[in-house]
């Protein structure tokens, strides 16, 4: 039996809910009620051959004191006048929350409405398009407007998360909420306060005008002759990136490593300096002009995304060569092949023809699926080796 039942009729009103049209409403003024909703009835033939069970279904519908069912008189040419439902309506906000247990949930809405409405209005529209999202945000709601209303006064302000100070809001309050908070930073503030160009999470600080936290960059200088800090040769140095622009080294070739046991183990080099990746990221070393005129050595993982690591960086420095990352490395260590758990399959344009080829021969498994070589998988005196036929 597929007539509408009871329960089939609260499903309605209840993905109304879930789509937050029942709150929506709310923020609109435009009521969703009196609703019609979906009745689905006996056929003719049904009400000969199941008179009892379209009783008992109709008495169904008439007890339910949620639902207003309007009923039709017809003329069955067996049963003779009978009267059946033929719409049912839900009449009311008010019903409808009951209906659905949800008077607590309609009543705290409706004081965030209100708080919203009084102190920040250019936000109804963000709360007519989420009401679900901005009442399992209640408890924080009036927070929340603190830090938009605190942007507002003071746009793009140049300091720290930290730094700012609203009663009951810290820093990592607003760091824990800084993807709800740009979707209603984004609705309040003006374009000029917004750095368009910055999106997502990571970007919050920047997008908005705080300080971040500096990058920051380790290195090793790989000649012990040219080392300006007094110590032993395993020394190593992390600076921010400005400071590392600034730096005035003799060091002619710089090698960058994604390895951080390669990192410390790396041989001395002359005139060398060695650079502790940073996977995709190379924006950071951008800054450092003096980088231009050194031989720059890539040492990446023989795998689709070491290619691609290596294509992004050349988006920086156009003259950066691959270093351990051919063929004949990669036949040579055969035996401790491994393999790459998401390979990339986009087209690398900065590659030359010899890493095009054997990148393209990775991602369309040529030689093996999804075949990988980790860079500190490679003999250590493969490495001596190479970096011998440097010169």
């Amino acid at each position: 039996m597929n007539w509408t039942r009871p329960a089939d009729l609260r499903a309605q009103v209840q993905k109304l809910w879930e789509r937050g049209d029942i709150l929506s409403s709310l923020v609109s003024g435009e009521s969703l009620f009196p609703r019609r909703l979906t009745l689905k009835c006996p056929t003719s033939a049904e009400m000969a051959e199941r008179f009892d069970e379209v009783r008992a279904w109709i008495g169904e519908l008439r007890e339910s004191s949620s639902f207003r069912v309007e009923m039709r008189e017809i003329q069955h040419r067996v049963l003779g006048a009978n009267a059946i439902p033929a719409e049912a309506w839900i009449d009311s906000f008010d019903a409808a929350v009951a209906l659905l247990g949800k008077r607590r949930e309609a009543a705290r809405f409706v004081a965030l409405l209100e708080a919203t409405r009084a102190r920040q209005p250019r936000l109804l529209g963000w709360l007519a398009q989420r009401p679900l999202r901005a009442l399992a945000l209640g408890d924080e709601w009036g927070r929340l407007l603190e830090i938009v209303a605190w942007l507002e006064r003071h746009p793009r302000p140049g300091v720290y998360l930290r730094q700012v100070d609203i009663p009951g809001v810290h820093s990592k309050f607003i760091e824990a909420r800084r993807g709800v908070l740009a979707e209603l930073l984004d609705a309040v503030l003006p374009p000029e306060a917004i750095a368009a160009d910055s999106g997502g999470v990571s970007q919050f600080a920047r997008r908005y005008g705080f300080r971040d936290k500096p990058a920051r960059i380790r290195f090793r200088i790989l000649d012990g002759e040219q080392r300006f800090l007094p110590g032993g040769p395993e020394q190593e140095i992390t600076l921010d990136e400005e400071s590392f622009a600034l730096l005035d080294l003799k060091a002619t070739r710089v090698f960058i490593t994604e390895n951080e046991i390669n990192f410390l183990a790396f041989p001395e080099a002359k005139d060398s300096l060695l650079i502790f990746g940073a996977g995709y990221g190379f924006d950071m070393l951008a800054q450092a002009m003096w980088l231009s005129r050194c031989r720059m050595y890539y040492w990446g993982d023989i795998d689709t995304h070491g290619f691609a690591i290596l294509d992004q960086l050349r988006s920086h420095f156009p003259h950066a060569a691959s270093f351990l990352m051919d063929r004949a490395t990669l036949l040579a260590f055969e035996s401790l092949w491994g393999e790459e758990d998401q390979p990339t399959r986009r087209d690398l344009p900065r590659l030359n023809a010899e890493e095009q080829a054997l990148y393209d021969d990775l991602r369309d498994n040529c030689i093996r699926t999804s075949l990988r070589l980790e860079q500190e998988r490679i003999g250590f005196g493969w490495l001596e080796a190479a970096l011998a036929a440097l010169g």
